[in-house]
């Protein structure tokens, strides 16, 4: 065994290195190493956010303890049978075989390998042979993207079962929180000062250092509204527009509205998408796009709306193709432009080259939309940027406000916020064959969904005001190099921002037709309160305390109170907030 072969693997394995990274691991690799090897641990928990290099990291440490007689074998326990081959290919390319077509029926591997690669639905389908096959070697037991082992009880208690004889235990994840408070096997859990039990990492290294370190890239968000029209099955016809404040329900259905292949909202969304990826291309020649739908049928007809727009077809991944894995690593090696996938993809899909993305999916828990940007932050050289598409909706927008914050697993938490967790993720990475989107009690037929540019979200700030797709202004933001340093991305984003309020400022005004003063009152009550639900969404401040802030810095009355003129400097300010990292 090559503990040499494994410390020069790239660090960004099973794809090239980031820039100025080979042949040495990565400083967070070689820290957290040393600290393994300090400690001789039983079990680690390894936080690395995606993209790091946990691959690379984890075989070093299998390596180093194959040489030195402390571990015989090797079980890695994945989320996904792609990944079981992937780990495969790694592990070989530092002299450790691993087998990843290991089947339960098998009993036993070729005396040829050092381990397996199972998943951890393997695992709890017979977790007493696991548990033979731990006792009978030495083995250090690889958790590659560890919650996963709390996605059913079934499994947790499979994979205790399986594994708790096991010499050594790596457990790895770049999202160590659930939504749930299933406890995760082998993880330390520590009672905070209000007597909450959070999960405990042995190391861990989040996507802002990541991002100073320059092993990810930044990302950039750009967010659609747009005017949606439906009919319900009791024939009512309802209109409403994504971006502004709506209840639950006409929210749920707009967002359907707006993901409905038939309608406009997201043929304009996947061109606007397909020209950003042009320009990426000026600066990175074989850069892709994904587009993550939400089952098979509007994965289909995504695929047929990219054909029609750029003229060559995409590549399309289904949760039943038995050649899914072939599929991914054609594509991945190819310089072709697009990729489609079933929602459950998003976290088995390691494509460096992927640069631009679409979030088509009506799921909006925190673990999920982690891992779906997780596809387009591995960074190769230095300078890359990944740019994602979204829907404009509040929980998602909060979301990408907050890509640094880290969060650990929290066991004794209260229920959860509504919107926050209206999928749950082991729903989420099954077969989907048919439409399952938010608003199914309410059957419906999209009747239109126009797309306007909303905003773009940059390292917590907000940039851009709506605008037609296609507009100079929305082309603004499309056209941005694909080539930038994190710090450039702002300053540029700073600038187009200010070019756009100065032109804007230049425009004559256009007639409005005059409101009456209550009809003004009540559209700028609902802005601002809609502008509030964000700010809550990105801060976890109540809204009663944002209210309070605002009149603060201000001046006047209660909300209920102020005049138009008082309600429209809020709206101003906490707009100004949004486009500072903190106020």
């Amino acid at each position: 065994m090559s503990t040499f072969a494994a410390s020069h693997l790239s660090p960004s394995y099973p794809d090239r290195a980031a820039w100025g990274t080979v042949p040495k691991l990565r400083a967070w690799q070689q820290e957290a190493f040393d600290l393994y090897s300090s400690r001789e641990p039983r079990d680690f928990l390894a936080v690395a956010t995606p993209g790091a290099g946990k691959t690379t990291f984890a075989l070093r440490i299998a390596s180093d303890l194959l040489s030195r007689g402390i571990i015989r074998a090797v079980t890695i326990v994945t989320p996904t049978e792609h990944l079981k081959q992937q780990w495969a290919d790694a592990a070989s390319r530092v002299g450790i075989p691993i087998d990843p077509e290991f089947k339960n029926s098998q009993g036993a591997t070729s005396r040829d390998y050092i381990g397996v690669a199972i998943t951890y639905a393997q695992v709890s389908m017979h977790p007493a042979l696991h548990r033979a096959r731990t006792e009978a070697r030495k083995t250090l037991v690889i958790f590659d993207e560890i919650h996963h082992a709390g996605d059913a009880k079934s499994w947790g208690d499979g994979v205790r079962e399986a594994f708790d004889p096991a010499a050594r235990r790596l457990a790895l994840t770049g999202t160590p929180f659930r939504s749930d408070v299933n406890p995760i096997p082998f993880v330390t859990y520590a009672e905070d000062g209000d007597g909450v039990r959070r999960s405990v990492s042995d190391y861990s290294y989040g996507y802002g250092p990541a991002l100073a370190d320059g092993v990810v890239r930044p990302v950039i968000f750009l967010a659609y509204a747009g005017e949606m029209r439906w009919r319900t099955r009791a024939g009512d016809e309802i209109a409403a527009t994504l971006g502004t404040p709506l209840t639950k329900d006409q929210l749920g259905q707009a967002w359907r509205a707006a993901l409905d292949p038939k309608g406009e909202w997201i043929r304009q969304v996947l061109r606007a998408a397909d020209r950003r990826l042009t320009e990426v291309r000026r600066g990175v020649p074989d850069a892709g796009a994904l587009v993550i739908a939400t089952d098979h049928e509007t994965a289909r007809a995504y695929a047929r709306h990219i054909r029609t727009i750029t003229g060559e077809g995409a590549t399309v991944v289904l949760s039943d193709d038995p050649a899914a894995s072939k599929k991914i690593k054609e594509f991945s090696a190819s310089q072709q432009r697009w990729l489609v996938a079933v929602r459950m993809v998003s976290e088995g899909v390691d494509i460096p080259r992927l640069a631009v993305g679409v979030y088509a999916t009506s799921i909006s828990t925190p673990l999920f939309f982690a891992q779906a940007v997780g596809r387009f932050v591995r960074a190769r050289k230095r300078g890359e940027t990944a740019s994602v598409f979204v829907p404009s909706v509040p929980t998602l927008m909060g979301l990408a406000g907050e890509m640094e914050a880290e969060r650990d697993h929290v066991l004794d938490r209260k229920p959860p916020e509504e919107g926050l967790d209206d999928f749950l993720l082991e729903d989420a990475q099954r077969k989907k064959d048919n439409p399952d989107v938010v608003g199914d009690e309410l059957p419906f037929e999209t009747l239109e969904a126009v797309a306007t540019f909303d905003r773009v979200l940059f390292d917590g700030g907000e940039f851009g005001s709506a605008a037609e797709t296609g507009s100079p202004e929305e082309e603004d933001f499309l056209g941005l190099p694909g080539l930038l340093e994190p710090d450039q991305v702002r300053t540029l984003l700073n600038k187009r921002q200010s070019d756009q309020l100065k032109a804007q400022r230049k425009k004559p005004e256009p007639k409005e037709p005059q409101l009456a003063p209550h009809e003004l009152i009540a559209n700028l009550r609902r802005e601002l309160n809609g502008l509030v639900g964000a700010w809550n969404h990105r801060t976890g401040q109540p809204h009663g305390v944002i209210h309070a802030e605002l009149r603060r810095a201000c001046g006047g009355p209660a909300i209920a109170q102020a005049s138009a003129e008082q309600i429209q400097e809020r709206i101003d300010k906490i707009r100004h907030w949004a486009t500072q990292r903190s106020h």
